[in-house]
Protein backbone atom coordinates (compact mmCIF):
# COMPACT_ATOMS: atom_id res chain seq x y z
CA UNK A 1 0.00 0.00 0.00
CA UNK A 2 1.82 3.02 -1.44
CA UNK A 3 0.81 5.47 1.72
CA UNK A 4 3.46 8.19 0.85
CA UNK A 5 1.38 8.41 -2.63
CA UNK A 6 -1.94 8.99 0.04
CA UNK A 7 -0.26 11.35 2.05
CA UNK A 8 0.44 13.54 -0.74
CA UNK A 9 -2.68 14.36 -2.62
CA UNK A 10 -5.18 16.95 -1.64
CA UNK A 11 -7.31 16.36 1.77
CA UNK A 12 -10.92 15.86 0.27
CA UNK A 13 -9.63 13.72 -2.39
CA UNK A 14 -7.39 11.62 0.34
CA UNK A 15 -10.91 11.28 2.84
CA UNK A 16 -12.24 9.65 -0.26
CA UNK A 17 -9.95 6.82 -1.18
CA UNK A 18 -9.66 6.00 2.45
CA UNK A 19 -13.64 5.92 2.67
CA UNK A 20 -13.63 3.84 -0.46
CA UNK A 21 -11.02 1.57 1.06
CA UNK A 22 -12.31 1.54 4.18
CA UNK A 23 -15.90 0.47 2.40
CA UNK A 24 -14.27 -2.27 0.63
CA UNK A 25 -12.65 -3.72 3.63
CA UNK A 26 -16.27 -3.83 5.66
CA UNK A 27 -17.94 -5.32 2.94
CA UNK A 28 -15.80 -7.95 2.29
CA UNK A 29 -15.61 -8.87 6.44
CA UNK A 30 -19.69 -8.74 6.30
CA UNK A 31 -19.58 -11.46 3.87
CA UNK A 32 -16.51 -13.47 4.61
CA UNK A 33 -15.81 -12.84 8.39
CA UNK A 34 -12.12 -11.83 6.62
CA UNK A 35 -10.35 -8.48 6.42
CA UNK A 36 -8.39 -7.93 3.04
CA UNK A 37 -6.32 -5.68 5.06
CA UNK A 38 -4.21 -6.26 7.93
CA UNK A 39 -4.40 -4.58 10.91
CA UNK A 40 -1.38 -3.19 10.53
CA UNK A 41 -2.43 -1.59 6.84
CA UNK A 42 -6.01 -0.30 8.56
CA UNK A 43 -4.17 1.15 11.34
CA UNK A 44 -1.78 3.03 8.65
CA UNK A 45 -5.12 3.68 6.37
CA UNK A 46 -6.09 5.80 9.51
CA UNK A 47 -2.61 7.48 10.00
CA UNK A 48 -3.12 9.11 7.07
CA UNK A 49 -6.12 11.43 7.88
CA UNK A 50 -5.31 11.65 11.64
CA UNK A 51 -4.37 14.81 11.79
CA UNK A 52 -7.46 16.03 9.17
CA UNK A 53 -9.49 15.26 12.78
CA UNK A 54 -7.43 17.41 15.31
CA UNK A 55 -9.44 17.35 18.14
CA UNK A 56 -11.70 14.35 17.68
CA UNK A 57 -10.94 11.74 19.88
CA UNK A 58 -12.72 8.77 17.11
CA UNK A 59 -9.77 8.06 15.03
CA UNK A 60 -7.12 7.73 17.86
CA UNK A 61 -9.89 5.64 19.78
CA UNK A 62 -10.12 3.63 15.89
CA UNK A 63 -6.51 2.75 15.97
CA UNK A 64 -6.38 1.42 19.47
CA UNK A 65 -8.88 -0.75 18.85
CA UNK A 66 -6.93 -1.85 15.98
CA UNK A 67 -4.06 -2.79 17.55
CA UNK A 68 -5.61 -4.46 20.37
CA UNK A 69 -8.04 -6.37 18.29
CA UNK A 70 -10.70 -8.77 18.50
CA UNK A 71 -14.78 -7.95 17.72
CA UNK A 72 -14.19 -3.83 18.29
CA UNK A 73 -12.23 -4.12 14.92
CA UNK A 74 -15.46 -4.02 12.92
CA UNK A 75 -16.83 -1.30 14.94
CA UNK A 76 -13.84 1.09 14.99
CA UNK A 77 -14.05 0.99 10.97
CA UNK A 78 -17.55 1.58 10.93
CA UNK A 79 -17.21 4.02 13.12
CA UNK A 80 -14.71 5.71 11.20
CA UNK A 81 -16.77 4.80 7.49
CA UNK A 82 -19.24 7.13 9.41
CA UNK A 83 -16.83 9.89 10.39
CA UNK A 84 -15.89 10.06 6.75
CA UNK A 85 -19.26 10.16 5.03
CA UNK A 86 -20.38 13.01 7.29
CA UNK A 87 -17.20 15.04 6.77
CA UNK A 88 -17.73 14.50 2.89
CA UNK A 89 -21.28 15.69 3.35
CA UNK A 90 -22.60 13.20 2.78
CA UNK A 91 -25.95 11.86 4.89
CA UNK A 92 -25.58 7.79 5.48
CA UNK A 93 -28.79 6.22 3.96
CA UNK A 94 -30.03 2.81 4.66
CA UNK A 95 -28.29 1.44 1.90
CA UNK A 96 -24.92 2.59 3.49
CA UNK A 97 -25.43 0.12 6.37
CA UNK A 98 -23.62 -2.52 5.35
CA UNK A 99 -24.62 -6.55 6.58
CA UNK A 100 -24.50 -9.91 5.03
CA UNK A 101 -28.09 -9.80 3.55
CA UNK A 102 -27.23 -8.39 0.55
CA UNK A 103 -29.22 -11.45 -1.53
CA UNK A 104 -31.88 -12.90 0.25
CA UNK A 105 -33.61 -16.73 -0.46
CA UNK A 106 -37.17 -15.96 -0.48
CA UNK A 107 -37.58 -19.44 0.21
CA UNK A 108 -37.10 -19.32 4.09
CA UNK A 109 -40.00 -16.48 4.00
CA UNK A 110 -42.73 -17.09 6.30
CA UNK A 111 -45.68 -16.56 4.38
CA UNK A 112 -49.31 -15.46 5.26
CA UNK A 113 -51.56 -16.99 2.52
CA UNK A 114 -54.18 -14.62 1.20
CA UNK A 115 -52.57 -11.65 3.15
CA UNK A 116 -52.24 -8.91 0.39
CA UNK A 117 -51.27 -5.12 0.13
CA UNK A 118 -52.62 -2.43 -1.95
CA UNK A 119 -50.09 0.55 -2.76
CA UNK A 120 -53.14 2.89 -3.54
CA UNK A 121 -51.05 5.78 -5.05
CA UNK A 122 -47.92 5.59 -2.93
CA UNK A 123 -46.03 8.18 -4.94
CA UNK A 124 -42.18 8.21 -3.14
CA UNK A 125 -39.80 5.40 -4.18
CA UNK A 126 -38.16 5.61 -0.46
CA UNK A 127 -41.67 4.70 0.53
CA UNK A 128 -42.34 1.69 -1.70
CA UNK A 129 -39.03 0.30 -1.05
CA UNK A 130 -39.80 0.65 2.85
CA UNK A 131 -43.12 -1.03 2.51
CA UNK A 132 -41.49 -3.84 0.43
CA UNK A 133 -38.79 -4.63 3.25
CA UNK A 134 -41.44 -4.50 5.79
CA UNK A 135 -43.63 -6.44 3.89
CA UNK A 136 -41.30 -9.10 3.26
CA UNK A 137 -40.16 -9.43 6.75
CA UNK A 138 -44.23 -9.68 7.96
CA UNK A 139 -45.13 -12.52 5.95
CA UNK A 140 -47.22 -10.48 3.08
CA UNK A 141 -47.92 -12.81 0.29
CA UNK A 142 -47.83 -10.37 -2.77
CA UNK A 143 -48.28 -6.67 -3.33
CA UNK A 144 -50.71 -4.83 -5.71
CA UNK A 145 -49.81 -1.64 -6.87
CA UNK A 146 -52.28 0.90 -8.40
CA UNK A 147 -51.22 2.85 -12.20
CA UNK A 148 -49.64 5.85 -10.35
CA UNK A 149 -48.00 3.90 -7.37
CA UNK A 150 -43.77 4.74 -7.80
CA UNK A 151 -41.91 2.04 -9.71
CA UNK A 152 -40.15 -0.66 -7.36
CA UNK A 153 -37.92 -0.93 -9.85
CA UNK A 154 -37.18 2.50 -9.01
CA UNK A 155 -32.92 2.35 -8.04
CA UNK A 156 -34.03 4.42 -4.55
CA UNK A 157 -37.17 1.74 -3.87
CA UNK A 158 -34.65 -0.44 -4.29
CA UNK A 159 -31.25 0.52 -2.65
CA UNK A 160 -34.69 0.95 0.54
CA UNK A 161 -35.66 -2.35 -0.13
CA UNK A 162 -32.73 -4.11 0.65
CA UNK A 163 -33.42 -6.83 -1.75
CA UNK A 164 -37.00 -7.25 -0.81
CA UNK A 165 -38.44 -6.36 -4.56
CA UNK A 166 -37.42 -9.59 -5.53
CA UNK A 167 -38.16 -11.99 -2.25
CA UNK A 168 -41.77 -10.55 -2.68
CA UNK A 169 -44.50 -11.24 -5.80
CA UNK A 170 -45.66 -8.38 -6.92
CA UNK A 171 -47.69 -6.58 -9.70
CA UNK A 172 -49.39 -3.66 -10.60
CA UNK A 173 -52.78 -4.69 -10.53
CA UNK A 174 -56.02 -4.46 -8.72
CA UNK A 175 -56.50 -7.35 -6.35
CA UNK A 176 -59.26 -9.61 -7.17
CA UNK A 177 -61.59 -7.41 -4.71
CA UNK A 178 -64.66 -10.04 -5.08
CA UNK A 179 -62.42 -12.99 -3.74
CA UNK A 180 -62.03 -11.70 0.16
CA UNK A 181 -62.45 -9.03 2.70
CA UNK A 182 -60.69 -5.26 2.25
CA UNK A 183 -59.63 -2.59 4.85
CA UNK A 184 -58.28 0.25 4.49
CA UNK A 185 -54.95 1.70 6.96
CA UNK A 186 -56.98 4.89 7.41
CA UNK A 187 -57.50 7.73 10.18
CA UNK A 188 -61.34 7.49 11.62
CA UNK A 189 -61.67 3.69 12.07
CA UNK A 190 -61.21 1.13 14.37
CA UNK A 191 -58.24 1.90 17.35
CA UNK A 192 -55.52 -0.78 15.91
CA UNK A 193 -56.29 -2.87 19.79
CA UNK A 194 -59.68 -3.43 18.96
CA UNK A 195 -59.53 -4.24 15.09
CA UNK A 196 -61.17 -7.65 14.09
CA UNK A 197 -57.92 -8.82 11.97
CA UNK A 198 -59.03 -11.40 9.06
CA UNK A 199 -57.07 -14.93 8.08
CA UNK A 200 -56.52 -13.23 4.90
CA UNK A 201 -57.77 -10.65 3.50
CA UNK A 202 -56.59 -6.92 1.11
CA UNK A 203 -55.24 -3.68 3.20
CA UNK A 204 -55.25 -1.00 1.38
CA UNK A 205 -52.49 1.80 2.25
CA UNK A 206 -53.14 5.27 0.70
CA UNK A 207 -50.81 7.83 -0.94
CA UNK A 208 -48.70 10.48 1.34
CA UNK A 209 -50.58 13.13 0.55
CA UNK A 210 -55.00 12.02 -0.17
CA UNK A 211 -54.63 8.92 1.76
CA UNK A 212 -57.17 5.98 0.67
CA UNK A 213 -59.32 7.32 -1.83
CA UNK A 214 -63.09 7.83 -1.19
CA UNK A 215 -64.25 4.89 -3.66
CA UNK A 216 -61.44 2.54 -1.62
CA UNK A 217 -62.87 4.13 1.63
CA UNK A 218 -66.38 2.72 0.59
CA UNK A 219 -65.25 -0.38 -0.60
CA UNK A 220 -63.87 -1.11 2.96
CA UNK A 221 -66.58 0.06 4.74
CA UNK A 222 -68.48 -2.45 2.96
CA UNK A 223 -66.61 -4.94 4.06
CA UNK A 224 -63.61 -4.86 6.84
CA UNK A 225 -63.48 -1.54 7.81
CA UNK A 226 -60.60 0.65 8.21
CA UNK A 227 -58.11 0.14 10.94
CA UNK A 228 -56.34 3.11 12.67
CA UNK A 229 -53.72 3.62 15.18
CA UNK A 230 -54.20 5.82 18.33
CA UNK A 231 -52.51 9.09 18.28
CA UNK A 232 -50.89 11.51 21.13
CA UNK A 233 -49.07 13.95 19.29
CA UNK A 234 -50.20 17.45 17.94
CA UNK A 235 -49.24 16.24 14.62
CA UNK A 236 -51.51 13.57 14.10
CA UNK A 237 -50.26 11.99 11.51
CA UNK A 238 -47.34 8.97 10.64
CA UNK A 239 -45.19 8.85 7.48
CA UNK A 240 -47.15 6.07 5.04
CA UNK A 241 -44.28 3.23 5.70
CA UNK A 242 -44.09 3.81 9.88
CA UNK A 243 -48.45 3.35 9.86
CA UNK A 244 -47.95 0.46 7.99
CA UNK A 245 -45.20 -1.53 9.13
CA UNK A 246 -47.32 -0.61 12.90
CA UNK A 247 -50.40 -2.14 11.07
CA UNK A 248 -48.84 -4.56 9.38
CA UNK A 249 -47.18 -6.47 12.46
CA UNK A 250 -50.46 -6.13 14.43
CA UNK A 251 -51.98 -8.70 11.41
CA UNK A 252 -49.23 -10.97 11.80
CA UNK A 253 -49.08 -10.45 15.55
CA UNK A 254 -53.26 -11.58 15.33
CA UNK A 255 -52.43 -14.44 12.58
CA UNK A 256 -49.71 -16.09 14.17
CA UNK A 257 -51.40 -15.67 17.86
CA UNK A 258 -55.11 -17.45 16.28
CA UNK A 259 -52.11 -19.95 14.50
CA UNK A 260 -50.96 -21.26 18.29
Amino acid sequence: MDYHKLKNIPCSQRLRKVLKMLTAAETQFCKTGQWIYTSAELNGLLSLIEDDFSGLPAITQTRENLIRGGQDVRSAVNATRHLLLAEIGRTPADWDFLDAEDKLDAGKRTVFKGVWVYLEDVRSPFNIGSIFRIAESFGVEKIFLSPFAADPRHRRAERTAMGCVNAIPWERDDPPWEQTGVFALETGGVPLKKFAFPRNGVMIVGSEELGVSSANLARSDASLGRASIPLFGAKGSLNVSAAFAIVMYAWAKSLTDNRD
